[in-house]
This record gives C-alpha cells, sequence and structure tokens, in this order.
C-alpha cells in the first residue's frame, strides 16, 4: 500500500500548528488497514522499533481540493474509525434513522468563530460543523446545538451572542435555524417542545453560565433535560472538561462523537501511534516551557524532532552560542541540554537552524539581516529561519513519510519575516498525492495569507486539543463517550 505525505512550509520555513500525516492509497470498498513491520536501528533515521502501522482509508478526501463539508454517506461508512487511544467510541454514524428520528438530540459544535461586530470574519468552525448536523437532520431528529462564544465573564454579553452564527448556519444549512434565547429554562424547554423533525434550534452561548466552565452537574442537568442524546463534535473543547462536553454524558445516553471529532482523532492519533517511518515532528513555538509536553511526547515517537521559532534561541544559547537580544528562557538553558541528551540517548536527529532572519526591533519596519546562528551579533534578535536553514530542513523532510507539525516556525505576521517561499512549492501537495493538515490556531491564519488555504487537503479546527493529544493525554470530552459496541 502506498503512502504519501505532504510538508507545509509558511514563513521562510513555516508557521503553525500543522500536522502532517499519511493518507493511505484509494481502494474500492472504502475502509482499508495494511500492516508492514519495520526493524529497529538506534542510529539510522527511519528504521526506529518494531511498528505496524495500520493504513486508514480516508474515503472523504478530495485530492484536488481540502473541503470541510464532508460527504455524510462516506462519513457514515467510516464510523468504525478509533477515537481514542484505549477504545473505540460509538460514532453518530452508528445511529440508524430508528435511533435517531424523532429524537431530541443535544449536539456539542465549536461554533466560537470570530466577530467583527456582529460580522463574523471567518466560518471555518461553522462550515466544519455542517456534515454532522445535516446527517442528524436527514434522519429526523430534533437538533439542539451548543457551543461557547468568547470569555464572557460576567453572564449574558450581547458582544458573545451566537445570534450571528444561526443566521450563518441558516445560510449553510439552506433551513431555519431557530436562536434560542438562552440554554437552559423554561423559555427553550417550550421551544423545543415545538420543534418538528428534522429542526434545527441553537442554544445561546453556554458560557454566560459560569457553572459551564465548572462542570457544575446541576447546570450539566438542565442542559441536558431537553435532550434524549448527546453528539459531541466540538473537537476544539474536547480537552476541557465542562458542563456542555463532559457533565452532560452523565445523563444523555447514548453518548457518541459526530464526524468531525471523529476525523480529527482519527487523523491525528493515527499519525502518532503508527506512522509510517521515517517519522519527524516539527514543533515550533515562542517558549520551551510551552512546548514541553509535546517534545517529550515526541522523542519516544519520532526518528526526527526539527526545533523552529522562539525556543530555538534557548537551544542554541544551551550550545553554548550568542544569540544577541533574541528570545531566551534562561531558566530552562539545563533542561534543554537535557532534551538533547535524551535525543541522542535515543537515537532521535535534532534539527536546529543553520542560519536566521534577524532584526533590530520587534516591528514591521525593523532593519533585517541574515546571519550564521553562530554569528548573531548583539542588539539583533532572531525572528524565522535563514535561507540555508530552509533549505536544510526541507532536505532532511523530503524522505520523511510520516510528519507532524505543532507550532509557529516565525513572525509570519510581520510582511519581512511572510515570505511563503517553500509554502507556495508545496502548495501543490494534494496534487501530488500528499496530505497536508493544518492544525487551527495561527497556521488557519498564515495559509490564507499566504492564499494557500483551499491547497490543503484539511483544516484542522483544534488548538490546544491538538496540543494535548500530541502531548498523550486523555480528552476529558473523548474519555466520556460510549464505547463502540
Amino acid at each position: 500500500m502506498a503512502f504519501r505525505v505532504a510538508c507545509l512550509t509558511l514563513g521562510a520555513l513555516a508557521v503553525g500548528d500543522a500536522f502532517v500525516v499519511p493518507l493511505a492509497a484509494k481502494q474500492a470498498g472504502g475502509l482499508v488497514r495494511s500492516t508492514t513491520a519495520r526493524t529497529r536501528s538506534s542510529t539510522t533515521v527511519g528504521r526506529r522499533g518494531g511498528v505496524s502501522m495500520a493504513a486508514v482509508e480516508e474515503p472523504w478526501f478530495d485530492e484536488a481540493k481540502a473541503n470541510v463539508l464532508l460527504d455524510l454517506d462516506e462519513l457514515e461508512r467510516a464510523s468504525d474509525m478509533t477515537l481514542s487511544s484505549d477504545k473505540p467510541k460509538k460514532s453518530v454514524g452508528d445511529l440508524t434513522s430508528e435511533d435517531l428520528k424523532g429524537k431530541r438530540v443535544l449536539v456539542r459544535c465549536d461554533l466560537n468563530v470570530p466577530l467583527d461586530g456582529s460580522t463574523i470574519t471567518d466560518d471555518t468552525r461553522i462550515r466544519a460543523s455542517i456534515p454532522t448536523v445535516k446527517f442528524l437532520v436527514d434522519k429526523g431528529a430534533k437538533v439542539l446545538l451548543s457551543s461557547h462564544l468568547g470569555r464572557p465573564k460576567d453572564g449574558p454579553e450581547d458582544k458573545f451572542s451566537l445570534a450571528p452564527v444561526s443566521e450563518r448556519l441558516t445560510k449553510l444549512l439552506g433551513k431555519k435555524v431557530t436562536m434560542a434565547p438562552d440554554c437552559i429554562g423554561p423559555e427553550v424547554a417550550s421551544l423545543v417542545d415545538d420543534m418538528k423533525n428534522g429542526g434545527v434550534l441553537l442554544l445561546e452561548n453556554v458560557r454566560f453560565y459560569k457553572e459551564e466552565t465548572k462542570n457544575d452537574s446541576d447546570f450539566a442537568k438542565k442542559l441536558a433535560a431537553n435532550a434524549d442524546l448527546f453528539v459531541n463534535d466540538a473537537f476544539g473543547t474536547a480537552h476541557r472538561a465542562h458542563g456542555s462536553t463532559e457533565g452532560v454524558t452523565k445523563y444523555l445516553s447514548p453518548s457518541v462523537a459526530g464526524f468531525l471529532l471523529q476525523k480529527e482523532l482519527d487523523y491525528l492519533q493515527g499519525a502518532v501511534a503508527e506512522p509510517k517511518r521515517p517519522f519527524a515532528a516539527v514543533v515550533g513555538g515562542s517558549k520551551v516551557s510551552s512546548k514541553i509536553g509535546v517534545i517529550d511526547s515526541m522523542l519516544n515517537k519520532v526518528d526526527m524532532l526539527v526545533i523552529g521559532g522562539g525556543m530555538v534561541f534557548t537551544f542554541l544559547k544551551a550550545r553554548g552560542l550568542s544569540v544577541g537580544s533574541s528570545l531566551v528562557e534562561d531558566d530552562k538553558l539545563d533542561l534543554a541540554r537535557e532534551l538533547e541528551k535524551t535525543a541522542a540517548s535515543k537515537g532521535v536527529e535534532i534539527i536546529l537552524p543553520t542560519d536566521v532572519v534577524l532584526a533590530d526591533a520587534f516591528s514591521a519596519d525593523a532593519n533585517t539581516q541574515v546571519a550564521s546562528v553562530d554569528a548573531i551579533p548583539d542588539g539583533w534578535m532572531g525572528l524565522d529561519n535563514g535561507p540555508d536553514s530552509t533549505s536544510l530542513i526541507q532536505g532532511k523532510l523530503a524522505d520523511c513519510k510520516t510528519v507532524i507539525w505543532n507550532g509557529p516556525m516565525g513572525v509570519f505576521e510581520y510582511e519581512a519575516f511572510a515570505k511563503f517561499g517553500v509554502g507556495e512549492n508545496l502548495g501543490a501537495a494534494p496534487g501530488k498525492g500528499w496530505l497536508t493538515i493544518i492544525g487551527g490556531g495561527k497556521s488557519v491564519g498564515a495559509v490564507e495569507k499566504a492564499g494557500l488555504a483551499d491547497k490543503m487537503s484539511h483544516i484542522s479546527t483544534g488548538g490546544g486539543a491538538s496540543l494535548e493529544l500530541l502531548e498523550g493525554k486523555v480528552l476529558p470530552g473523548v474519555a466520556a463517550l460510549d464505547p463502540k459496541d
């Protein structure tokens, strides 16, 4: 079975929380799994560990263009995928028309979209929720959507209302989505009682109640009171044990995964648990302290670790180099040295930049220059990888079959550091048979700024959930779901 991989590179090298995983060759009949033995070598990249590779056919994948509006029939056929590191979870695709017709289904979505006043500036997360909602509507369910938006502090605030989302959902679904004045209480109960089969009701922001983030049992019980079963389709909040993600599962059965949650977990977990080797991780970000969990976890799995972003300079200083005025965590120098020792003991090659783009100030109009990492002058700070580093890392990753990407590699917000050169070269990844996943957060803005969003295979809705999954942590919103029969 052939495997295909893409490495997205933005900025001088790369930007954002990107994850690149293998895609099995197209096979008739949908889901396909195969196993290939690997031999161990502690020194040769790509031959570490006796690991079996489970190849999962992605029947919804459009090789010509990424598309979050997934094919429902094919998603339903793919509903037997494993949703956690321990046991498979039941999916909405396992439910039949008999299970759903006339039933009140509470769906936790991630509709936390950016707003400019009442105007939605990016509806990616809304569009990503459509497959599950449409599936339930087509099965004759009464669909109750719940979500948070922003971080309201003292109860209801107009600027955090989900009302603009209901309007956008109405357009995307092609049917009226009623906006509820609250998420619990008698008014909501009355609206639910009046719902017809196939109707959709959007509940108001669950974070208007402080009990939501406290996972208060009484609040969760009230939220669940208007439903018969629960679907969690909010991967972006699956790492939170909140009332609407974990609490309601105590009162609603079955509690199952939505198509988006199912897909996100299968991509990210499959890449880590059963990678096709050589397996590389690219980890960026400003601070070692914020990525220690990911780095430590990846050192037990990968053949190669590429370090990028601001934390590069902590590693360089730990090696005894002068880094000018670049960002450094002086209290993490010993940790950086220890991580390099651990990598060496496990046969993991650590890749750091050989040259960097420097600026004399952290601003859009700063003076810039390129310098070798062993010749960074005083008063200058590193803000991105240099051209030699870009070529080096691209070459190192060229032979990898699986690459996982997490964290920004440069300050792409400033034009001087937003060249997108390598990214443009790899923008045709899907057409070449590669699969590229962008993991939410700043990376979405980066690929859109580069004009590459429509060339990516998948744009993940995760952020913190992706990070915790890579760290090997259990996601409460997933653990609470019913196991597959």
